[in-house]
């Protein structure tokens, strides 16, 4: 697909699923395409920071993504199909590292931090916007889960899905886009916001110093 897409595109973004997790294909990905002559980018939520380290030390890769997940997301001390997200929080301040320098000695051209908001990780956003400094950074507009699904989770049955669905609809709809500019306005700084209603916008807010 990439050769024969490779007349009329100008680059190829890696997004997910991870697609850090499959490192030797990715690699080989990367090397093909950046062989053709084709900007990389790789969306990631970061948690297998030394495949972002080779792609940047073979500098196989322009822009990073990096898709920060909150404690609510599930993203500490957990398991997900057997894999364990224990160390996610030591992982994605290592890729971020690895990518912040990486930025500021321009073998990245594009560098962006991406946060999907919900109402129950707003406080965990700005320690997020904190600890990125000046590094750009996108807000999301997220939805749980469990509203996108089509038939139960294997963990319910059918009448707790219906009713666990009922419950997210009526009380936890997607913050709107004025939600997430009093969020921004909290921040201090310039952010891009992202909703499914307007696409995405620059919001300035109420910038600091």
């Amino acid at each position: 697909m990439i050769k024969s897409s490779s007349p009329y595109i100008s680059g190829v973004m890696f997004s997910g699923g991870e697609p850090t997790r499959q490192r030797e294909a990715l690699m080989e990905l990367a090397r093909y395409s950046k062989g053709i002559n084709l900007d990389i980018g790789v969306q990631t939520n970061g948690l297998f920071p030394d495949t972002l380290g080779q792609l940047i030390e073979e500098r196989l890769v322009d822009k990073v993504a990096l898709d920060f997940k909150s404690r609510f997301e599930g993203y500490s001390g957990q398991q997900e199909s057997g894999f364990n997200f224990e160390n996610y929080e030591r992982n994605v301040r290592k890729s971020f590292n690895i990518c912040k320098n990486a930025y500021a000695r321009n073998i990245l051209t594009e560098f962006e931090v991406v946060i999907t908001i919900f109402y129950e990780n707003e406080e965990y956003i700005e320690e997020i916007s904190g600890l990125i400094g000046k590094v750009p950074l996108v807000l999301q507009q997220g939805e749980h889960k469990i509203l996108r699904l089509t038939k139960p989770p294997f963990n319910m049955t059918e009448g707790e899905y219906r009713e666990k669905k009922r419950q997210l609809q009526e009380n936890f709809h997607p913050l709107t886009l004025d939600e997430i500019k009093r969020i921004a306005d909290r921040l201090g700084r310039k952010v891009r916001i992202r909703t499914r209603e307007v696409g995405e916008i620059i919001y300035k807010g109420r910038e600091g110093p």
